[in-house]
């Protein structure tokens, strides 16, 4: 679904954040400092509304962000999250004052015209689909277990074998992983008021997240390592 963009009047120019990948040098990588960001309660925006808008407007979702769409027309999903309050939908098309005040904005349209636009006027932190070039951060491929969150990147030059690589480590990571970090948070608390001693406690805590630990939750299961942490 395509929709075209009016050209609209240069504004005076705003403070923008570190430049987009296409800052590089031909055939140099881009050393990217991994982070996990807290979007509770931050103002985003997602341009378009297609499946992949869609996709991007419900992963910032879950994270507790301000998630406002931005496009003629949605997804059946969205408009039922829209009625429900949850999402904001401006049924019309991007324009530049979108971008500001604004802490994270992610181009999702299937126009290259508009996506770049995007990316240009952002003044803030800017993510456009399958265009590093046009980003200042990138999203890594994410294994989601509860608490623990594991993630896959590239640098962008492969998001396929970062995929890939996700799928692999699914397979090490159970679900059931979640469930024991549950019981750790638990424990730790415990221990933070029990254990006076800050090296017996430290030892301790050590003990309860160690390689051996991680071993028999793969072998024996939740259950099997509860017994023991109990």
């Amino acid at each position: 679904m395509k929709h075209k963009q009016s050209t609209e009047a240069k504004d005076t120019p705003t403070l923008t954040l570190p430049p987009r990948g296409g800052g590089k040098g031909e055939g140099e990588t881009l050393a990217y400092y991994p982070v996990f960001l807290n979007l509770k309660g931050k103002k985003v925006i997602v341009v378009g509304g297609g499946k992949v808008a869609e996709r991007k407007a419900f992963a910032l979702l879950k994270t507790g962000a301000d998630v406002t769409v931005i496009s003629p027309e949605v997804t059946k999903r969205i408009e039922r999250e829209k009625l429900k309050g949850k999402i904001k939908h401006v049924s019309r098309q991007y324009k530049k004052s979108d971008s500001k005040k604004t802490f994270l904005i992610i181009g999702a349209t299937d126009s290259q015209e508009i996506n770049k636009k995007v990316s240009q006027d952002a003044p803030c932190l800017v993510n456009v689909v399958d265009s590093p070039s046009l980003c200042n951060f990138i999203v890594p491929s994410v294994i989601k277990r509860g608490p623990l969150i594991i993630a896959i990147s590239t640098s962008g030059i492969s998001p396929a074998l970062s995929k890939s690589i996700r799928r692999e480590l699914e397979k090490l990571y159970s679900p059931e992983f979640a469930e024991y970090l549950r019981l750790l948070e638990k424990i730790r608390k415990k221990a933070m008021k029990e254990i006076p001693d800050k090296k017996k406690r430290t030892k301790f805590l050590k003990s309860i997240a160690s390689e051996e630990i991680i071993k028999l939750l793969r072998k024996g299961g939740f259950k099997e390592v509860k017994k023991i942490l109990l």
